[in-house]
């Protein structure tokens, strides 16, 4: 019985690892090709395979081996690296320009 638990609580870390890589997969899918460049992180091509490598990798493989485990650090890498670098060359969420605080609907605020 507690065997049959262990494995249903590493199933259940599987499952969030899994959706961790999708999370990371859509988020580099949206964000802009040139931002990736400007950042200096690699190319858009390059991030999206990796991280679709190590969704498929956590997805087949059970967790305990070493593959899912180097999927898992190849995903935290781009959440907590390349994703706050292209954040900050976009200026912020999203993958175009979004300008300053200051700026109205139709430009700066000059008041």
């Amino acid at each position: 019985m507690l065997v049959q638990g262990f494995y249903s609580v590493l199933s259940f870390i599987s499952w969030a690892l899994f959706a961790f890589a999708l999370f990371a997969i859509v988020d580099a899918a949206f964000r802009r090709e040139d931002a990736f460049r400007a950042a200096d992180k690699h190319t858009k091509p390059f991030w999206l395979i990796v991280l679709v490598v190590s969704a498929a990798v956590i997805w087949l493989l059970p967790l305990l081996s070493i593959l899912p485990i180097i999927g898992v650090i190849a995903t935290a890498v781009y959440v907590v690296d390349v994703r706050p670098a292209l954040k900050h060359v976009t200026g912020g969420r999203g993958g175009r320009y979004r300008g300053s605080s200051s700026d109205g609907p139709y430009g700066p605020f000059r008041g």
